[in-house]
């Protein structure tokens, strides 16, 4: 029992050590402060409708009105029955946010360096390295939370897999359905797609190796244990991810049925996102050196240059107080690269770069060409444009490449490769089988490569005109001063460029001066381990602090209620009719907290709708606004004042109309809207039974009951009609009903319900019953039942027979 205890005990420990730390980087939330996330309140925004509802009725709705018009809530933390690895993921993660995804990138990190045989001291170093890389904390800053969370799991994943091959087959199936089953939870399947990707590069890998050593029949039973694991997680997570892909055909991720653009122009035709907005972020060959010296390029969009720099000066100069000066230079525009934005570089650390170099010469074997192999994949993907015959093959012939946008996000699979590498340079040292002077080449040959790099920069900074794409922008705006904004500007990025790079040589050199001690014998294992996280910590966390720390935190009420109601919101909100407002002097989610909007804020919108919105509701097409119930309109007046414009020609909640024309394409249907009637006309693509209906001045239809996924209206007509609904079209859940009998409806007017309704008096119904949530539940439901058999049978056979072990890396 004794020997038990002392076996674990080091595994608690720096468990608690994690966990120390997590809380010790995000120390705020110890006061019940939180990290403000910009795009956490664009999210809270969105999803503040279905909260609402949740709160009030204890149900789920998975639809809200609040955003576009209408739309489905499956990307917007939609609650579904029998999820329960959502409830194991929430006890992972019993941390304040964000300091859980965090613990978590540590505890994934360090589970996958003990499964590759590495020493406990080894694998919480490696943990740091991973935890902190600024790419991992920049995007807890802005609030990329599925992001984190889906990377977080990267490593547990790969813990499973590398089980499975090292014969441990039932933990390794039972760890890789688990994890597997968690990252996909986590509902970032861009992130998961690129985990993918570097799968396959082990895959290649390992099976090469197998054909080598002649173990091919042992690599197919392994991937077979892995594909079973696979589609057991995916059962456990059915209902998300059914109903995701269910709603991609219809977002704007899916296939688009128009050939024309706003402007008239022909449309490329695509079963994806375009080109263009896949590659917008695409990183340059020179960022390239941003892994290694942080500020190369100058930081990010909005860095923070101090009282010392020439832009505190220029400021000063123009008659700025110091005050004043020091506000303005906190967001100072230094990155001079090509990405439109950039938060913080994607710093992966001048320690562990030079440690991965360092294990370049020291590692051999399978472990060290999937991990090269992944970090060449993912740097070379991450270019985009910039290496455009790459990208255009994986555009084009690679499944599901074209789906998703930001090609830089892909490096986060170099920023899990980088510190297993480095880590592993550390374990081959200590190896006593390898010669002393073949360690002393590979510290000689690392030390100069990377001290060399650093120096090349040094020497060579004059050849470098740190001109950034938006300076003559800057130029014209300041006028007179634009020139000296410019050159003062120019002056920053420089001195930012020498600082950084002195920084990173330093780091280097005690690096290499750390291991030389070691080799020497002037320091011991545990001594040398102690320094290299001394650096790392000083290194990645002295960046991190740049970009994300306490600064980041506010009153927990600030994030909770992000938005304030201003006077056109107060006075819209005296109206308790049921409308749709068009905020034209904000952007993004703010109107969804408040009403039920035109706009909103999401990566993966209704196409359709969001087709219509850049064809009309931009142009402010008053038909098309009327036909959405568009009854209030935030402006602002020649002052600036913000004031609620009232729509007296809103077509309402529903609505008789006289004719409805049938046209031949999507495109003749966008175009009729430029000038449609929608009070009296409609037009449709679909097939419609029967064209024979009527309408006069006595019809009525008006709505009786409103919740955001039911809707209950009153008819009356003296003859057949058909109503039109200011309603988002939505086949895959809404369901219409006349007088308790569901009844077919159809798309009217590009993105509106139509229904035909008989004469006299009916009460008609839509709820939105998707299919998708009942049949995912179920299959959750059975998935879950069976993971625990295989759980409990799995445990009786460890018990009575322990699994052979593949003892090779």
């Amino acid at each position: 029992m004794a020997l038990s205890v002392r076996k674990f005990l080091p595994h608690v420990l720096i468990i608690i050590g994690f966990i120390a730390l997590s809380l010790a980087y995000f120390s705020p939330v110890l006061s019940g402060k939180q990290i403000f996330q910009s795009d956490i309140m664009q999210y809270i925004g969105m999803s503040k409708q279905q909260t609402d509802f949740r709160a009030a009725t204890g149900e789920e709705t998975y639809w809200t009105n609040s955003a576009f018009g209408g739309m489905p809530t499956y990307q917007l933390g939609a609650l579904y029955p029998h999820n329960y690895i959502k409830k194991l993921d929430s006890v992972l993660r019993f941390l304040p946010r964000p300091a859980d995804y965090l613990f978590l990138y540590f505890i994934g990190f360090y589970i996958l360096l003990l499964t590759l045989k590495v020493d406990f001291r080894l694998a919480a170093l490696g943990a740091l390295a991973f935890g902190f890389s600024t790419y991992l904390i920049i995007i807890l800053g802005v609030g990329h939370n599925s992001k984190a969370h889906a990377i977080a799991y990267m490593p547990l994943v790969l813990s499973g897999i590398l089980l499975v091959f090292q014969k441990k087959y039932i933990f390794g199936f039972l760890l890789t359905t688990v994890a597997m089953a968690l990252e996909l939870s986590a509902n970032h399947y861009q992130m998961t797609y690129y985990l993918m990707l570097l799968v396959l590069v082990l895959g290649a890998v390992y099976l090469y190796d197998a054909y080598k050593k002649k173990l091919v029949p042992h690599f197919f039973k392994s991937v077979g244990i892995m594909v079973v694991a696979v589609i057991l997680a995916i059962g456990l997570n059915a209902t998300n991810i059914m109903a995701t892909q269910e709603y991609v055909k219809e977002s704007t991720r899916g296939k688009s049925e128009l050939t024309i653009n706003p402007d008239g122009s022909t449309k490329a035709i695509s079963n994806g996102l375009d080109r263009d907005y896949i590659t917008e972020y695409s990183y340059g060959f020179l960022e390239t050196f941003n892994l290694f010296i942080p500020r190369l390029l100058g930081g990010g969009n909005g860095e923070d240059v101090g009282r010392n720099s020439e832009m505190y000066k220029f400021y000063t100069s123009i008659g700025a107080s110091p005050i004043e000066a020091l506000r303005e230079v906190k967001r100072t525009p230094t990155y001079w690269g090509n990405q439109p934005i950039v938060e913080a570089p994607a710093y992966v650390g001048a320690v562990v770069l030079f440690l991965f170099v360092f294990a370049l010469f020291m590692v051999k074997g399978r472990l060290k060409w999937w991990l090269v192999g992944g970090v060449v994949m993912s740097l070379l993907l991450s270019y985009g444009k910039n290496l455009g015959f790459l990208t255009d093959f994986f555009i084009q012939y690679v499944p599901m490449y074209n789906k998703f946008r930001a090609v830089t996000s892909i490096q986060v699979i170099l920023e899990l490769c980088i510190p297993i590498l480095a880590v592993f340079g550390l374990v081959r040292l200590f190896n006593d089988l390898e010669k002393r002077d073949h360690k002393l080449k590979a510290l000689k040959l690392a030390a100069g490569i990377s001290a060399g790099i650093a120096i090349l920069f040094i020497l060579f900074k004059g050849s470098f005109d740190f001109v950034g794409a938006n300076d003559g922008y800057y130029r014209q705006a300041y006028g007179e001063y634009g020139q000296s904004f410019v050159d003062a500007l120019k002056a920053d990025r420089k001195a930012m460029f020498t600082y950084d790079t002195l920084r990173t040589l330093i780091l280097v050199l005690l690096s290499s001066g750390g291991i030389l001690l070691f080799l020497r014998k002037k320091l011991s294992e545990n001594g040398l381990i102690i320094v290299f996280a001394a650096l790392i910590l000083i290194d990645l966390v002295g960046v991190d602090r740049r970009y994300v720390n306490s600064e980041n935190f506010v009153p927990s009420l600030q994030v909770n209620k992000p938005y304030q109601a201003n006077a056109a919101d107060l006075e819209i909100m005296k109206d308790d009719g049921h409308f749709r407002v068009f905020d034209v002097t904000s952007s993004a989610a703010r109107a969804s907290y408040f009403h039920n909007s035109l706009s909103g804020y999401h990566a993966a919108k209704l196409g359709r709708y969001n087709e219509l919105f850049d064809f009309h509701i931009a142009k402010n097409n008053m038909n098309v606004l009327n036909m959405l119930n568009t009854k209030y309109i935030i402006a602002d007046d020649e002052k600036g004042n913000i004031f609620p414009y009232e729509n007296v020609e809103a077509n309402g909640n529903a609505w008789f109309i006289s004719e409805l024309e049938k046209v031949n394409s999507a495109n003749e249907e966008m175009i009729a809207l430029d000038s449609l009637d929608t009070k009296i006309k409609a037009v449709t693509t679909q097939e419609i039974p029967s064209s024979k209906f009527s309408t006069d001045a006595s019809s009525t239809i008006s709505i009786v009951e409103y919740k955001p996924n039911y809707l209950k209206y009153q008819s009356n007509n003296d003859f057949d009609g058909f109503a039109v609904f200011s309603e988002i079209y939505y086949a895959d859940g809404w369901n219409a009903y006349i007088d308790g009998e569901l009844q077919p409806h159809f798309r009217v007017d590009y993105v509106l319900r139509g229904l035909p309704i008989p004469k006299g008096q009916h009460t008609i119904e839509f709820k939105f019953e998707p299919q998708v949530v009942k049949t995912g539940s179920t299959i959750a439901l059975a998935s879950s039942i069976l993971f625990g058999f295989l759980i409990l049978g799995g445990i009786v056979i460890l018990v009575r027979r322990p699994e052979p072990q593949d003892s090779r890396d």
